[in-house]
């Protein structure tokens, strides 16, 4: 007997939600603003790496957009100062992942 089951015998009058799909969706839960966010490309020590930033919703919506970009991309990265620093040079890759979740992004710099 799974957990539904239990639930069905308690709660007999409830109606569940059979609509929940569990496939990943490309459309995220994070808020989508207006305003675009800039993406830049930035050398630090030599090393090549990728800046988000102009996001004017939660920090929290953030983290977890940092977050979906460096476990989509294998890559490494933080969150500091209300910025996404990736490591490397992902600007048209994390472009179109933004695009695809309905962002508005703007390209900085060459």
């Amino acid at each position: 007997m799974d957990l539904q089951d239990q639930l069905k015998k308690l709660f007999p009058d409830h109606i569940s939600d059979e609509s929940v799909d569990d496939s990943k969706d490309t459309k995220s839960n994070v808020w989508l603003q207006d305003a675009p966010i800039l993406c830049k490309y930035e050398k630090r020590k030599g090393k090549p790496i990728t800046i988000l930033e102009g996001y004017t919703g939660a920090t929290d919506d953030f983290k977890t957009l940092a977050k979906e970009l460096k476990t989509t991309l294998s890559v490494g990265g933080s969150f500091k100062d209300d910025k996404i620093i990736i490591q490397g040079d992902y600007r048209d890759k994390i472009m179109t992942i933004l695009k695809e979740k309905g962002f508005n992004v703007k390209r900085v710099g060459g």
